[in-house]
Order: C-alpha cells, then sequence, then structure tokens
C-alpha cells in the first residue's frame, strides 16, 4: 500500500487515490466538494485535550506531543486504528489529508506511522 500525507487545502487529484480526513473537526473554509474525502476517520484524531495542549506548547514539545499521541492510538483510539487499518487494507493508494500548517510536526506524520505498523507497509 502507498500511505501518503497531505493538507486539507491542497488540490484534490485522482492519484491520491482513498483520501482519509483525520481531523477531529472539519478544516475550516474547505467545502465537502472541493475536499474530496472518501472516509472521516475522527475517532482516531488526537483527544480535544491533547489538541489543545499542543496548540498551547512552547516550540520544541513535539516529541511530548507524539508520544502522548501514540499512548493515545495505543490505548484510547486502539478499536477506532484496528478499524480504520482494516478499512484501508484494500486501497492500493491512501492519503492522510490533515489541516494543520505544519508538514512535519503534526498528527497525521504519527498516526502514518502508526498505521505503517499496524499494515505491514
Amino acid at each position: 500500500m502507498d500511505l501518503r500525507r497531505k493538507r486539507a487545502y491542497d488540490t484534490a487529484t485522482a492519484d491520491d487515490g482513498f483520501r482519509v480526513l483525520v481531523d477531529r473537526l472539519w478544516p475550516r473554509g474547505v467545502s465537502k466538494q472541493n475536499a474530496a474525502i472518501d472516509l472521516w476517520a475522527k475517532d482516531t484524531a488526537p483527544s480535544p485535550e491533547l489538541r489543545r495542549d499542543w496548540h498551547h506548547a512552547p516550540p520544541g514539545d513535539w516529541g511530548l506531543y507524539s508520544d502522548r499521541y501514540r499512548a493515545e492510538l495505543a490505548h484510547e483510539s486502539g478499536p477506532a486504528l484496528a478499524a480504520l487499518a482494516d478499512e484501508l487494507r484494500p486501497h492500493p493508494v491512501v492519503t492522510l489529508v490533515y489541516a494543520a500548517h505544519d508538514p512535519v510536526h503534526n498528527h497525521a506524520v504519527v498516526l502514518e506511522q502508526a498505521l505503517r505498523a499496524r499494515l505491514g507497509a
């Protein structure tokens, strides 16, 4: 499986394959038609508490945030992560769609790593 990430504000293309929105909230200013989302996996997004903490964290706390999100994925979101992995298995190309500005320090990076581990991708 080819697992990718893409911002919700970037144009959807045919080679994105199966597009999965991985945010708990719908991206501001993005229409459902232009987003071309095939699945909204909000149950695998960071908890509201973790999301708030990340937005108020001082720069450089990426390691702590990503560790906390990994713990959520392993425990509270475990069943949702397993269900998402099962849903993605038949698709040769999957794009995780997220709204964050930073392409390196965001929850979609951590979620992609967790899915790769679960799917063996």
